[in-house]
């Protein structure tokens, strides 16, 4: 059964929060990773926190065309994800919370294209193309993680 236009407002607002964490979470990483071993990580999270402001930018758009409100800082939920490791050496926590954060997208975007299947689209052909773009990013830091398990 497809979802309402509130039930799907509401699990784009979902998504929205997501990734303005995965933003923050990002950016700090790719600051805050020190050595050498850090350096590709750092400058693709930092190419990452572009992909990941745009597609807040474009779920915004879709929640304000469906009737919703854009929600601010002090309704944004957070917390879901893994934070930055206070050992700034820590590279291999790094890439793990990033394919955790990445896994949880592409969960959350197949359930918003199964909700919106066959009623809305506009936002289904929206979480697919996004779904594309973090199954992208998934496979890049899988690809990083197995230098670190050899």
């Amino acid at each position: 059964m497809a979802a309402t236009q509130e039930e799907t407002i509401k699990l784009l607002t979902t998504a929205y929060s997501m990734e303005l964490e995965t933003v923050m979470n990002y950016l700090a990483n790719s600051v805050n990773l020190d050595g050498i071993r850090a350096e590709e990580i750092k400058k693709s999270l930092s190419a990452e926190v572009a992909d990941e402001l745009l597609h807040a930018q474009r779920l915004a758009n879709r929640i304000k065309q469906l009737g919703g409100k854009v929600p601010g800082s002090t309704s944004v939920v957070l917390g879901g994800q893994q934070q930055p490791p206070d050992d700034t050496t820590d590279v291999v926590s790094v890439i793990k919370a990033v394919i955790d954060a990445e896994e949880g997208a592409i969960a959350h975007y197949r359930k918003i294209i199964k909700a919106t299947d066959g009623e809305d689209y506009v936002t289904q052909d929206l979480c697919v193309q996004l779904l594309g773009d973090e199954e992208g990013h998934l496979i890049l830091f899988r690809g990083f993680l197995k230098e670190y398990d050899k």
